[in-house]
């Protein structure tokens, strides 16, 4: 089973999760964190159960789960990402051998039956696994809990290029946020990280920031009217070519899209120029994945009977079934990770008359004035790691008004 069948089939889950998912306050969801589990539970459901995962996950079970596995070795393996899966049993249940032999576990921890105990152990892993940006396991524990599968997904990169920590948008767009942002800007001479998708509903800009590690992150924005799920649905379509995508270098002059303006300017570089402006922004978010139970394949699977064994392939005695499911995520664009930076000038002064500039370049403008999507994608693999909407950007801090008196000693 090769991993581009793997990442498809997982790629296809988050197309229709984000389609789904409330994007009202801003969200985050993590959907190479939630197909790998339900690949590795589809073998040991009932023949009910089997064909409902398999539908979903677009495989038969015995594939599903060769192919989860096959994704933990491409996370596992990715320089940029951190995995961990992690099992947690009761005493009171014995998983069948074979099941566990087919898990890339890097725990298997045993539930005490003490709630405080234990809830302090899977808390404890949830934020060693995610370098503390996730501090809590999201589903509870009660007296009938007999079993806790979770998988834990961490995504760090540098951007290869840093941005400048000012700038807004250009001079006349249309700004809907609610209070001042803080705006990240960048000049770039690639265009190409610039693009227009050509979907079914609408045109949707797209800009790629390229990370180190081995990610880059795409920012999608879409007509004020288009659908949040569509715009992030349309974006990770287009990873499989699905959509036209027109890079900024091949647009005709004069083009304009969502956020986007293909002109000329005069300058003293003989080479286009690419501005980009984008907020700053962190956005959370708990997802609880039996409110859709549908969505992921886990109507029956989830659905208690003290007759029926929903998972007998995972154990022997009393009837299982998916009691909670739940992800909590997190995703924060910025500078990312600690820069220190110093100021060096120079004053140069200018001999004789002013010369005009000589050159006349393609200019392309980007800018985030309003809602927008984002990707974060595996570069040689295409896994979407992680896709979300921002609806309430960083606010603008204005740093010089917190210092004091400049004559102080503590001022400039």
């Amino acid at each position: 089973m090769s991993r581009a069948e793997a990442v498809r089939a997982a790629n296809a889950l988050g197309a229709r999760w984000a389609e789904r998912v409330d994007t009202g306050a801003g969200t985050v969801l993590m959907p190479a964190g939630v197909w790998p589990l339900l690949g590795l539970l589809a073998p040991t459901g009932s023949p009910q159960v089997r064909g409902e995962l398999a539908e979903v996950l677009g495989a038969s079970p015995e594939a599903a789960a060769e192919r989860a596995r096959e994704l933990f070795g491409l996370l596992r393996g990715a320089p940029g990402v951190r995995a961990a899966l992690g099992l947690w049993s009761s005493p009171l249940l014995r998983p069948r051998p074979e099941w566990l032999a087919g898990l890339p576990m890097d725990v298997h921890g045993r539930l005490t039956g003490d709630e405080e105990r234990d809830r302090k152990e899977l808390d404890g892993w949830a934020r060693r696994c995610t370098d503390g940006m996730v501090d809590a396991m999201p589903v509870p524990l009660d007296p009938t809990t007999r079993l806790v599968l979770a998988a834990a997904l961490a995504v760090r990169t540098d951007w290869i290029r840093p941005f400048s920590d000012f700038g807004g948008p250009p001079e006349g767009a249309d700004e809907v946020w609610p209070r001042p942002v803080h705006y990240l800007s960048r000049l770039t001479r690639m265009l190409d990280r610039a693009a227009l998708l050509e979907t079914p509903d609408g045109p949707i800009t797209e800009l790629r920031v390229l990370g180190d590690r081995d990610i880059d992150v795409r920012l999608l924005l879409g007509e004020p009217d288009a659908a949040p799920g569509r715009v992030l649905a349309a974006g990770i379509e287009a990873l499989a070519g699905r959509h036209r995508r027109t890079t900024a270098d091949r647009l005709p002059l004069g083009t304009t899209g969502p956020g986007l303006r293909i002109g000329e300017v005069r300058s003293y570089d003989p080479e286009p120029e690419l501005y980009v402006t984008v907020p700053q922004f962190t956005v959370e978010a708990d997802h609880d994945l039996l409110e859709r139970p549908d969505l992921f394949g886990l109507r029956t699977a989830s659905s208690p009977s003290a007759t029926e064994h929903r998972l007998p392939g995972l154990a022997d005695g009393e009837p299982l079934y998916i009691g909670s499911a739940a992800q909590r995520a997190t995703a924060t664009f910025g500078r990312l990770g600690f820069r220190a930076a110093s100021v060096t000038a120079f004053g140069v002064g200018a001999a004789g008359a002013p010369v005009p500039p000589p050159y006349r370049v393609r200019e392309a403008r980007v800018w985030f004035a309003r809602p927008f999507g984002f990707l974060a994608v595996h570069r040689t693999s295409g896994l979407v790691l992680a896709a979300g909407w921002v609806t309430e950007p960083d606010p603008y801090v204005d740093r010089f008004a917190s210092y004091g008196d400049p004559d102080e000693e503590d001022g400039f």
